[in-house]
């Protein structure tokens, strides 16, 4: 059973606080989550206000499935980020 980690390099240069990082974040997290089903989660940076890593995890039957599937929410993700989203990776486990 393949299981898929797409990694996000996200970088939010008008953040002026935490709470300004926060709500891009979770507006992001929560777009990916209900649209795809998928696990999200901040990885790393949490105490930087412009920075951030979000993973997103999927699973299924067929390799090809997961691919796909993280490839859409890496295409939706970048619609929602624009030029916030500065690096991406996939993992197939």
């Amino acid at each position: 059973m393949p299981v898929g980690l797409l990694t996000l390099e996200v970088h939010i240069p008008d953040a002026q606080s935490l709470k300004d990082k926060r709500q891009v974040i979770r507006s992001l997290k929560d777009k990916l989550r209900r649209e795809f089903n998928v696990a999200v989660a901040e990885l790393d940076h949490h105490d930087l206000w412009q920075r951030s890593v979000i993973g997103v995890v999927t699973l299924a039957n067929e390799e090809r499935y997961v691919q796909e599937l993280l490839q859409k929410v890496l295409d939706r993700a970048d619609r929602i980020l624009g030029s916030f989203l500065i690096g991406q990776k996939f993992e197939i486990v």
